[in-house]
C-alpha cells in the first residue's frame, strides 16, 4: 500500500472536521449539505456537501476508499491534477443530483470517491482488489463497472432509498471527462513539439533544405547508442548523395528528433 500523500490525507483530516462539526450542529449540517431546490440561494452547497456525512458508517467506507486508492493515484496524477480530478467528480455528483435527483438533499464524498475509483481502474485496470461483500480478489475495471452498473439500475428504478446513485455516476463521469481532456492536452504538448521539429512545406526547398542538412550533420553521435548511430549516419550520407528532399517524412522527423537531444 501507498503510504500517505499531501492531499489524501487533507481530505481526510477535513472529511473528518467536518463531520465532528456537523454531529454537533444541526445548522452547520443544513447549511453544508445540497439540496437541489434550495440550489441558487446556497451555491456553495455543490462544493460543500462532500464533505458531510449521514453518519460513521457513511464516513468510513468513504475514508476507506480514499485511504487505499487515493495515494496511488496521487502520485500517478501529481497534487494538483489528483485535487482538481477530486473535486471535479464532487462537482459532477452535485450536477448529476441537481438533473437526475431534484428533491431529494444530498450529502457526502461517493461522488469524489467514485472518481478516485474510475481513475485507479483506468491506469491500473487489472489490479486486483478485495472489496465488501465479496471475498475474493476481482480486477479493478470489474469492480468499478460492477458498481456502476448498480448505481445506473438503482438509480433508475428508484431503489436503495437514501443512497445517492446519481452522484456516484456523475463523480464517474466527471472523473472520466477530465482525465481524458488532460490526456489529450499532453499529447496536444507533444505534438505540437513535433509540428515545431517538422518542416513546413512552406520552408522546404533549396534553402531550407540546406538549413535542415547542416542542423542534421551537426548531430553529436559519440554518445548515441550503436544503432541510433548507423541510422543518423546511414539518412545523412542518403540526404548528402540523392538531397535532403529524398528522405521520408519519418526519416525527417527522425533526424529532427536526434537533433534535439
Amino acid at each position: 500500500m501507498f503510504p500517505l500523500t499531501g492531499w489524501v490525507r487533507r481530505l481526510l483530516i477535513a472529511n473528518v472536521a467536518v463531520f465532528v462539526l456537523t454531529s454537533v450542529s444541526r445548522e452547520a449540517t443544513l447549511l453544508l449539505l445540497l439540496y437541489p431546490p434550495a440550489v441558487l440561494e446556497r451555491p456553495w452547497t455543490v462544493i460543500t456537501y462532500m464533505f458531510v456525512h449521514a453518519g460513521f458508517a457513511h464516513l468510513f467506507f468513504n475514508m476507506i476508499g480514499l485511504y487505499f486508492f487515493g495515494p496511488r493515484l496521487e502520485s500517478r496524477l501529481g497534487a494538483r491534477s489528483f485535487l482538481t480530478l477530486y473535486m471535479i467528480a464532487g462537482i459532477g455528483g452535485a450536477v448529476f443530483s441537481l438533473v437526475f435527483a431534484r428533491n431529494a438533499a444530498v450529502v457526502g464524498a461517493s461522488g469524489s470517491i467514485y472518481g478516485v475509483l474510475l481513475g485507479f481502474a483506468m491506469f491500473w485496470p487489472r489490479e486486483r482488489m478485495i472489496v465488501f461483500p465479496i471475498p475474493v480478489p476481482l480486477e479493478a475495471r470489474i469492480v468499478v463497472s460492477g458498481y456502476l452498473a448498480i448505481s445506473l439500475v438503482q438509480g433508475t428504478i428508484g431503489a436503495g432509498n437514501g443512497i445517492a446513485h446519481f452522484a456516484h455516476l456523475g463523480g464517474a463521469v466527471f472523473a472520466f471527462a477530465y482525465l481524458k481532456w488532460a490526456d489529450w492536452r499532453h499529447g496536444a504538448a507533444k505534438r505540437e513539439f513535433h509540428r515545431q521539429m517538422r518542416p513546413d512545406a512552406t520552408t522546404r526547398g533549396l534553402v531550407g533544405d540546406r538549413i535542415a542538412l547542416a542542423r542534421w550533420k551537426g548531430i553529436s553521435i559519440e554518445s548515441m547508442h550503436e544503432l541510433n548511430r548507423s541510422e543518423v549516419e546511414r539518412l545523412i550520407a542518403k540526404a548528402e548523395r540523392s538531397g535532403p528532399s529524398s528522405l521520408s517524412q519519418s526519416e525527417r522527423d527522425f533526424l529532427d528528433r536526434m537533433s534535439v537531444r
